[in-house]
Parts: structure tokens; C-alpha cells; sequence
């Protein structure tokens, strides 16, 4: 006998100030600024941290006048969702390494910022239609998690002492979007929301356009992905999501 999936949980919201850690430019737009737009209509404050500047995404236009045309895309794509706050810390798109360098730059961005929350993209080796998920995707998730750790231990990176950045233990957990059913803990409900992430999405014109026909059904299948996953929970549209837990008590 098929079991109906049983409802996920929806993630905790009582939290004041996320910090999203991502890849590249556009990924936090493929569903995840609805969520961020419901929470800064909260009066959440999110912070963007892009660890490239997505350069390697256009082919046939040099890396040198992609990047700052995306990152400035990302900055149009922020500002739809309420976020003012962009930086980017400009590692190689596309061979972007997990090791210390970037638990260290994260780790000092987390201490820098202080906040309660983590929010990252989908970190796993493939997707559940078997597909590759892309190198740069998962040694950020992985070091997002990582460093919201180590951003509190005072011996860890002990040059940020130096900078004046002290510990910061208040990473509560770190919200993975992207991910499917085999790996969400939680949903997030973000009907009345889900236009306004898909017009952030809208401002990675360049981007879209270098897509060509692909692009054309993204916007569709992606609504059906958010309506489908909202079903179970009586939602319109929905995320689902995974939580890590860094310094949230279990139970």
C-alpha cells in the first residue's frame, strides 16, 4: 500500500537576522528569494554573502566583464526581496575549493555579522534525478556549516582575534534550500511571496538571455515545484528545506 508523505515541520522563523552564504550570483533566486522576501517582510534583516562573482557563467563573454555585470544583477535581484546588503569575496567561480582559506573568510563574515541563522544552497553529490550537483555548490555548503562552528571557538582562526572580531556562538542552524524530499527536515510556506522571488529572479537578465530556450520554462517549473511541495501542507507554494543544527538544542 503507497504511504502518503507525512508533513514536514515549517522551519522556525523566530529568529531576527539571517546571513545566506551562496556560490554564485542568481543562486539564492531559483525559489529561495521568495523565503527571503517573507522574512525581511518580517523585519528579519538578511545579509547576502556571494563567495564569486559568477564570472565563469556566461560563455562567450570575457570573465572580466561578466563578473561585474552579475554581481550588479545580484545587487538589482537583492533589492526586489528587501536586502540592501551584498558583498562578494570574489573567489574563482567555477573552481572555488573547500579548505581553510574559505573557512576562514566565512568565519569572519559570521563573526562580523552575528547571526542567528545560516542560510545556504544544497550541498549534496547529486541531485535526486541523479544529476551532478556542480563542485562550487558543495564546498560552500560544506564550509558554511563548517564555519558557522567555527566562528565560535576563540582558538580557530585566531587572526580574526587580531582583527577584532571575538567568537560569535549564536549560529543557531544553517537552512538549506534546494534540496528535495529525501533530504528536507522542513518546509517553508511563502505563498503571497513567490512572484516577488521570482521577479529577483527576473534581474539575472544576462544571465537568462545566455540560456537561451532553457530559460523559458524555468519560471514555470519551478512555480509547479513550490505548488507541488506546498500540497501536503495546505499551502499555496512552498520550500523545502533541510536544517543543520550548529548551536540549536535538539528536541
Amino acid at each position: 500500500m503507497e504511504r502518503t508523505p507525512k508533513p514536514l515541520p515549517t522551519m522556525p522563523e523566530n529568529w531576527q537576522k539571517g546571513l545566506a552564504i551562496v556560490a554564485h550570483p542568481d543562486d539564492l533566486e531559483y525559489g529561495g528569494a521568495s523565503a527571503v522576501a517573507k522574512w525581511t517582510a518580517q523585519g528579519k534583516e538578511v545579509i547576502y554573502l556571494m563567495v564569486s562573482r559568477g564570472e565563469a557563467g556566461i560563455d562567450g563573454i570575457n570573465p572580466s566583464e561578466v563578473g561585474p555585470l552579475r554581481a550588479q544583477e545580484e545587487i538589482n535581484a537583492a533589492g526586489v526581496v528587501g536586502v540592501s546588503a551584498v558583498e562578494f569575496l570574489n573567489y574563482p567561480d567555477g573552481i572555488i575549493e573547500y579548505g581553510l582559506p574559505l573557512r576562514r573568510d566565512l568565519s569572519r563574515a559570521i563573526r562580523r555579522h552575528r547571526p542567528d541563522v545560516l542560510i545556504t544552497l544544497n550541498h549534496h553529490l547529486k541531485f535526486s534525478s541523479g544529476h551532478l550537483n556542480m563542485a562550487d555548490h558543495r564546498h560552500v555548503g560544506m564550509a558554511t556549516f563548517d564555519a558557522g562552528r567555527d566562528a565560535g571557538n576563540r582558538w580557530i582562526f585566531r587572526e580574526l582575534l587580531d582583527e577584532g572580531l571575538e567568537p560569535w556562538n549564536g549560529v543557531r542552524f544553517v537552512t538549506v534550500l534546494g534540496v528535495d524530499q529525501t533530504a528536507a527536515t522542513h518546509a517553508i510556506d511563502v505563498s503571497g511571496y513567490w512572484e516577488t522571488g521570482l521577479e529577483s529572479l527576473r534581474q539575472h537578465q544576462a544571465y537568462l538571455d545566455n540560456l537561451g530556450a532553457a530559460a523559458a520554462n524555468t519560471f514555470q517549473i519551478l512555480t509547479d515545484h513550490a505548488r507541488q511541495s506546498g500540497q501536503t501542507l495546505g499551502f499555496q507554494h512552498a520550500l523545502l528545506t533541510e536544517l543543520v543544527l550548529i548551536n540549536e538544542p535538539w528536541g
